[in-house]
Formats: structure tokens, C-alpha cells, sequence
């Protein structure tokens, strides 16, 4: 029996008194089969809302019943799909026959925005109220956010946040998009969800790909490392997880000549992240991408307290060491790059946040004695400071502690023409030098001139995002590294002048809002 919803539409009344066929009998045991019922439920009663063609009865390609399959047979699921593939089809179908074919079940539909989660219930809703009386369940409660059947069963659709479910009993979860969660949300919610899972509860997480360091990327990661301690593989993850993952051309309408259609329209990084499904940054980040994709980093050789070493200096080459000092009190990070010329070979880093200031220069000072040493040459070690803010007790500190205690020569920017005020030693950070810096980076790393070794600093680019016209790390991220490397690549541009090997291998940017006088010396002794 139907009665009218609050939408008026079609539903069916909870706990009716029907009276079914042999032929209605059958095909509802067909759906209530634990093996293969929902996808009975799915070929024959399931009806979607084409763009085009309107109603039509589902009828999954290859991959689709593959995916569906892969939520059925695994506890937990994380996908990998392209953008149009049916992903959200798929999962209202397969959430629905749940909910109305095993009973008391909590299903939690965990979307990236309020129009995601509107989107899943509306296609739900769909399936549902084109279902047959015999096979659709009785409902108790149906609205836009949640449907609860007489079977004790519901589901509840909301936006992800780091509470959301919290205090919930959960069944199982469907997370949609979830690489495209903030990432301290994403981090937090499954932190928060995964407790309610270990009872017994399931996940199905979808998305396509975003950074490869979120919350997503983790899990999907660790889905993939398939062999067990002892070398043999398995169906899931370390986790427990199982990955699926389809490919743009499975799809049946899409070839060649569709794939050079899209890139031309989207781009090759849009297309290689959203149909590719490759790990791409979607935020406007300094670094290209695709670039960022291919960079990985290696581990140090050799550590000497906080700093890390990924090779030895030696006399064949010079260096330049670049601090960008911080308060030392748990905030920012004070951070030391220190770069192999005219090589270009990120050698050394230092970072830590609770390191005083007189701590930062004595371990400056370390560094740069520990290339002396290696290399028996003081003359070729160049060392600075950005003399900002806390650059400026940075200065005092160096002036304390005797700029003849520490190996090499102090190099400072240019005088610009003109300027009166009273000079100070290091770098000042402008908005003017910061882009410009971040231009010369960009092309050097682009340009695969800049040989990184690092994987924190590869990580602080991956989340250093375009903000207004200039760049800065995402929230919930640092880019100490970045800025102590900036600062480096400044010390380098001033470098170029003096030293023919600097001057024929590094890519300057030029300065459009500042007019520079070279010093001469360039070494200002005087504080």
C-alpha cells in the first residue's frame, strides 16, 4: 500500500498487510540473497535519472557491477573512480537494497558539501519510489536528510565534518569525495569514526584523488601494500582495506578521440587528475602538479641532531646556508636549507620550533663548521639571515655571539638606490622579493635545476598554495622549509655576480618593483 510523503511522492506504508504472487515471492528472495541480491536489486528494479535519456532502468557496465561487487564482498572499501563514471549511481543503488534488505542497520552518508549529500539522498530517493510495492520497504520516516524503514534500518546523509556521526551507532559508512574534505576535518572525522567501525561496522570510501598526502591518499595507500609480514599477499591492505580503482577508457562512450577532446578542453594536469586518477594537487599550488607528483625525496645518510644531511660536503664545491629564525617558543618553525653550488643539490636542513634564537645561530654556526671541515675551505661557505621581525634579535644574537665564530662570509642583499634609512645585514622579505623568489624557485624546480632532496620540504610544497597574488601554506601547514629555501635562492641571486659558475646555471627572475645597487664590497662587515 502507498501513501503520500511530505513531498508528495510515493512511498510505502510501514508494517501494510500485502498479499504477493509465486512470481513477486521469487523475485524478492532473489533480492534478499546474501550473495548476489543486490545486484538483481540493481538490474531489475533500479531505476536512475539520465541526463539525456531520462528514466531508464540500470544496466551496469563491467566496472560498475565490479565496484558494487567490491562493496559487497569487502568490510571495508576505498575506490579510486574518474568524474562521471557512476560512482554516486552505484552507491545510491547498493545503499538502498542495504537498508531495505538487512534489517537495523545505521547507514551514514558522509558527503564533502551539503550539495553532495543532497545529491546521493535525491538519487536514493529516486531508486526507491520507482521500486515495486513488493520489493521496497515500508517506511517510517522519509525526508531530505534521512529515510528510516520498518525494518529498523536508516539512513542519515550529512556534511563531513570532524563531529559528523559522532555519538552514532554506524553500520556502515559512505564517505563521498573524501579527498576533498579539509584536510584537518578529514584527519579529526576518521579519527572520530573509526572506533564506531571496529565493532563490526563497514566503510565504503569514494573519491577522486586530490594530494597524496591526505587522509585519503593514506588510507588508499596502505590499501595498496597487499603483502602480509611474512610476504604473502592478500585481497586487502595493511589496513584491511580493499582498493578498487577504474580507468577513464572503461567506460564505454569514452576512447582516443574523447580522452584529446577533454585534455584540450580541461588541460592535461584537470584531465590527468580527474579522469587519470593520479595523485595531482588540486589547489593552485606554487609548483606544477604534475611536477609535484614526480617528486619523492630520500632519506638523509647522515643526521646530526635535528639536521639532516642527504650528502657530505666536499672541496669541489661552495655552499650557501640560509636561516629563517623563529621565536623558538612552539609556534614557527625556525628552518636552515643549505644548498651545494653551482650544483644546485639541496644537501642539508634543519627545522624545529622550540629552539631559542641563540640556539638557531649556534647550530648555523655547527653547520657551517661542519663544512669547513669537510671541505678545508672557509671561503667557500656563504651564510645569511632573514633580518624580518625576529630576524632582527637574530642579528644581535650574531653580533653577540662574533660573525668572525662562525666559517664563511655574511652576505646581505644590495643597497636599493636611493635608501636612507640605516642598513641591516641579511635579507628583508618583502612582498616584492617573496614573489620574485617564488618565481626563481618555481623555475628551477620546474626546470629540474633545483635538485631536491628532501621529503618534509616536498611536503610543504604539495600544501604551498597560491593566496591572493603572492603564496603561503594551507592551514594546518608550515613552510618554514620554504621560506629558508627562498631565502637561499635571494643569497644566490647576489651569489651570481661574483662567481661565473653561479652566474652561468642559475635562472634569474628580475626585480620589476626594485631598482638594486650592487655594494662593493658585497659583504657589509659593518652592523
Amino acid at each position: 500500500m502507498s501513501a503520500r510523503s511530505l513531498d508528495g511522492v510515493l512511498t510505502k506504508k510501514a508494517n501494510a498487510q500485502d498479499t504477493y504472487t509465486e512470481e513477486q515471492i521469487e523475485e524478492l528472495a532473489q533480492c534478499v540473497d546474501p550473495k548476489d541480491g543486490f545486484l538483481h536489486f540493481a538490474k531489475k528494479f533500479a531505476y536512475i535519472q539520465h541526463p539525456v535519456r531520462g528514466k531508464l532502468l540500470f544496466d551496469p557496465y563491467d566496472y560498475q557491477v565490479r565496484l558494487m561487487r567490491s562493496y559487497h564482498d569487502y568490510r571495508f572499501n576505498i575506490n579510486m573512480l574518474p568524474r562521471q563514471t557512476g560512482k554516486t549511481t552505484c552507491a545510491a543503488i547498493y545503499l538502498t537494497w542495504y537498508a531495505m534488505f538487512n534489517a537495523d542497520q545505521t547507514i551514514l552518508i558522509a558527503a564533502h558539501k551539503y550539495q553532495g549529500a543532497q545529491e546521493i539522498m535525491q538519487r536514493l530517493r529516486y531508486v526507491y519510489e520507482l521500486c515495486p510495492d513488493h520489493i521496497r520497504a515500508g517506511v517510517t520516516s522519509y525526508n531530505k536528510q534521512s529515510i528510516e524503514f520498518e525494518n529498523g534500518s536508516r539512513i542519515v546523509a550529512q556534511t563531513t565534518t570532524d563531529n559528523t556521526g559522532r555519538g552514532m551507532s554506524i553500520s556502515l559508512l559512505y564517505a563521498d569525495e573524501f579527498a576533498y574534505v579539509q584536510p584537518t576535518i578529514a584527519e579529526d572525522f576518521w579519527t572520530s569514526i573509526s572506533p564506531t567501525l571496529a565493532t563490526g561496522g563497514r566503510a565504503i570510501i569514494t573519491s577522486t584523488p586530490n594530494s597524496d598526502e591526505d587522509t585519503f591518499a593514506t588510507i588508499w595507500k596502505q590499501a595498496e601494500q597487499t603483502f602480509d609480514e611474512n610476504g604473502n599477499e592478500q585481497n586487502v591492505g595493511i589496513n584491511g582495506f580493499h582498493a578498487f580503482k577504474a580507468d577513464w577508457w572503461e567506460h564505454p562512450d569514452r576512447d582516443e578521440a574523447w580522452r584529446d577532446a577533454e585534455m584540450g578542453r580541461i588541460g592535461e594536469e584537470r584531465f590527468r587528475r580527474e579522469y587519470g586518477i593520479e595523485f595531482l594537487t588540486f589547489d593552485e599550488t606554487l609548483i606544477s602538479s604534475i611536477h609535484l607528483a614526480e617528486m619523492k625525496g630520500t632519506d638523509p645518510t647522515l643526521k646530526m641532531g635535528q639536521t639532516r644531511w642527504y650528502k657530505k660536503p666536499d672541496s669541489q664545491h661552495t655552499y650557501c646556508v640560509a636561516l629563517d629564525p623563529s621565536m623558538g617558543t612552539g609556534g614557527d618553525f625556525a628552518a636552515i636549507q643549505v644548498i651545494e653550488l653551482p650544483t644546485y643539490k639541496q644537501v642539508a636542513e634543519w627545522q624545529h620550533n622550540t629552539t631559542d634564537i641563540p640556539g638557531q645561530i649556534r647550530i648555523l654556526a655547527d653547520i657551517c663548521r661542519f663544512i669547513e671541515e669537510e671541505t678545508k675551505n672557509p671561503t667557500g661557505i656563504y651564510w645569511s639571515v632573514e633580518n624580518n621581525g625576529i630576524g632582527e634579535a637574530a642579528l644581535i644574537v650574531i653580533n653577540d655571539f662574533g660573525e668572525e665564530n662562525i666559517p664563511g662570509l655574511f652576505i646581505s642583499e644590495p643597497m636599493r638606490k636611493g635608501h636612507v634609512r640605516k642598513f641591516r645585514k641579511g635579507f628583508n622579505t618583502t612582498h616584492a622579493t617573496k614573489v620574485s623568489a617564488c618565481s626563481r624557485m618555481k623555475t628551477m624546480i620546474e626546470n629540474s635545476k633545483l635538485n631536491v632532496s628532501s621529503k618534509p620540504f616536498v611536503s610543504e610544497l604539495k600544501n604551498f598554495v597560491a593566496t591572493g597574488s603572492s603564496y603561503k601554506a594551507k592551514t594546518g601547514h608550515s613552510d618554514d622549509l620554504i621560506s629558508a629555501m627562498l631565502l637561499s635562492f635571494r643569497m644566490i641571486d647576489v651569489l651570481k655576480d661574483w662567481d661565473p659558475r653561479v652566474y652561468n646555471t642559475f635562472t634569474s627572475v628580475d626585480h620589476p618593483d626594485e631598482d638594486y645597487e650592487q655594494p662593493m664590497p658585497i659583504f657589509i662587515t659593518n652592523y
